[in-house]
């Protein structure tokens, strides 16, 4: 779901359509933070003390205030890439910081592309956990139903996934009306659990969360890890400002989610304090008997919509990973004609549900899931949090250095406390998001260098674009009428087709266009001409066109912004010459070994196409072959 921000009067509509996509996640965390949490301070099956629950609501007030209020919505906000957030946007802006050292630099690559190892990571917990969370209601209805939650949250999981080559455009538009009835939901049963035991709003003093962590010391700090369920989705609110705008997201937290979540959080806090066995699940809990059925649909239909939101996300981040490099390329179907934001990617999809279903397999239930939950996200949030504080808000508003070290570890502490309290589920579950995030960690540094190792061999095979030139104009071929366009990556080099053209037709077109495609570091190219053109003299020109990292490319339609093809008015005179390289390895590079060598070969070749990434016409693409070694 896509949706641009024009004009102040559009913002309620904004605000109601941000509720579908940017809060799913942390909008449906109330279905297990507060039983995870209290679980983990007294066991699951024991009863909690009083001062336990107003430690515990407590610690998850302040959390919400400090990690998603003050830090993301106020501060991280502001550090918007030409207003697109998320982790790709965020390590492009700090790349420009003035600031930014070689060591910096290799270092922001490196934190980039952790942050979008972990995102993977989350986007394939988040569904499970919220999904499952939701089905288990049906178990307080009835337990005899509770052999059949798995097998129900499989099947209502697999079909998100089979549905999404059909595009959410139709069902996007209904996301946020019904979030709205959650968040109206989740508030009225919290007012209900309040008006219980209404002095759980003491809770609110933070003296409650600092004495639970004195007296519980080591135990409140497994308890933290349980407390972060609270926060989970924060990354959410700044990955999907582009989509809404910074000031409809954050009108939407202050305004609506902050405060249902907020009533919900100390309503099931005073339904615990009057009936201490409802801590097993105490969202359920609050509902009156009639309403548990609704409610179990209603959050179904919450968690579907928080983990469509994450799904979606994990297609735009990959697209972007792919424009700037850090994974191969991969099909990409548009699935709305209106919003060229709404994509579906098969291999992210089909990876995606194979670790989904393995989760729900091997963990079962969402206590189970929930610690594996918690540690890919807070690893994330420390990343963004370096990134942000340590070089992009300092460039941005002028901060000076002491204020920004105090900042950036004012912030980084609540990020890595979390951290470490989550580093205790490791053993219990943690460990499968650090696996899947250090795969994909592996896969996307193994691409990103092989792609510069690949560079370097086809530059060092190509011939100097100026001296061609000269010998081209001493000794003219003869030439063909229409347009030959020859891409390459390089703008000083003889694309290796056109040589290769010469060498087997002793003949080229009237017009010769050396074209290279360039990703840049912004989402959106706005800086003047997408197209620019030089003229090299006897029918040869250079031309380069510029697409941001969060664009479709489309060569075809982006070269009718061009001078010299303005008037293009017979396309089928037109081919696109591409060089499709064969590379081969005998042995390894320094720091790449031959076997990564070949890992990287293996993806090289099952990488779509260029001409499909490209949008070139099929029928006037020429590929020619060339076997290199690497």
């Amino acid at each position: 779901m896509s949706i641009k921000k024009k004009g102040a009067g559009q913002t309620s509509t904004l605000m109601i359509g941000a509720l579908g996509v940017v809060f799913g996640d942390i909008g449906t965390s109330p279905l297990y933070a507060v039983k995870e949490s209290l679980a983990a301070s007294a066991g699951h099956g024991a009863l909690p003390n009083p001062a336990d629950v107003f430690g515990v609501i407590s610690m998850i007030f302040w959390s919400l205030v400090v990690v998603i209020t003050i830090k993301y919505v106020y501060f991280i906000m502001q550090a918007d890439n030409k207003g697109e957030g998320g982790i790709m946007a965020l390590t492009a802006l700090a790349l420009r910081s003035p600031f930014v050292t070689p060591l910096w630099r290799a270092l922001i690559y490196f934190l980039g592309i952790s942050g979008l190892a972990l995102f993977f990571g989350d986007g394939v917990i988040t569904p499970a956990i919220s999904v499952l969370s939701a089905v288990e209601g049906l178990e307080l209805a009835t337990p005899i139903l509770k052999p059949v939650i798995v097998p129900i949250t499989l099947g209502i999981l697999v079909g998100l996934f089979l549905i999404q080559r059909r595009g959410t455009e139709k069902v996007g538009t209904l996301f946020g009306p019904i979030m709205l009835v959650w968040f109206l939901t989740l508030a009225s049963l919290g007012v209900h659990g309040i008006l219980k035991h209404p002095q759980i709003l003491a809770a609110v003093h933070p003296v409650h969360a600092w004495s639970f962590i004195m007296l519980h010391k080591g135990q409140a700090f497994i308890v933290m890890g349980a407390v972060f369920l609270s926060v989970t989705g924060a990354e959410a609110l700044y990955a999907d400002m582009g989509h809404f705008g910074r000031r409809p997201i954050q009108q939407a937290w202050l305004f609506i989610v902050f405060p249902a979540l907020i009533l919900n959080y100390f309503g099931q806090g005073g339904q615990i304090l009057v009936e201490p066995e409802d801590a097993r699940n105490p969202f359920y809990l609050l509902a009156p008997d009639w309403g548990l059925y609704p409610l179990v649909g209603l959050a179904t239909a919450a968690t579907v919509i928080a983990s469509q939101a994450v799904i979606s996300g994990a297609f735009s981040a990959g697209r972007q990973a792919m424009q700037l490099g850090f994974l191969p390329r991969m099909d990409v179907i548009h699935t709305s004609e209106q919003e060229v934001g709404q994509i579906y990617i098969p291999a992210i999809n089909w990876i995606l549900l194979g670790a989904v279903i393995l989760l729900v397999l091997g963990f079962k239930s969402s206590s189970n899931l929930a610690s594996a939950y918690g540690i890919a996200v807070t690893g994330a949030m420390a990343i963004d949090t370096t990134l942000a504080f340590g070089l992009v808000l300092r460039g941005l508003s002028g901060w000076n250095g002491l204020f920004t070290l105090g900042a950036t570890l004012f912030f980084l502490s609540f990020d890595l406390l979390f951290f470490a309290a989550n580093a205790l589920k490791i053993p219990e579950g943690g460990w499968f998001p650090l696996l899947m995030g250090a795969i994909i960690f592996f896969v996307m540094s193994t691409w990103k260098t092989g792609l510069e190792l690949a560079r370097q061999a086809v530059t060092r095979e190509e011939i100097p674009l100026e001296p061609f030139l000269r010998q081209f104009a001493d000794n003219p071929v003869p030439r063909s009428k229409g347009i030959g366009i020859y891409l390459t990556t390089q703008t000083a080099t003889v694309p290796r087709p056109l040589v290769q053209n010469l060498q087997h037709h002793w003949s080229i077109h009237k017009t010769v266009i050396i074209l290279t495609t360039l990703f840049v570091d912004t989402p959106h190219w706005t800086n003047g001409h997408r197209v620019t053109e030089e003229d090299l003299g006897n029918g040869f020109y250079r031309v380069l066109v510029r697409f941001g990292f969060a664009e479709t490319p489309d060569i075809p339609n982006a070269l009718r912004q061009s001078h010299l093809l303005r008037d293009w008015s017979n396309p089928d005179e037109t081919s696109f010459f591409l060089g499709r390289a064969v590379f081969f390895a005998e042995t390894g590079h320094p720091g790449f070994p031959l076997w990564r060598t070949r890992l990287f070969l293996g993806m090289q070749r099952n990488a779509s196409s260029a001409a499909s990434w490209l949008h070139l016409p099929p029928h006037r693409v020429v590929e020619m072959g060339a076997r290199i070694d690497l």
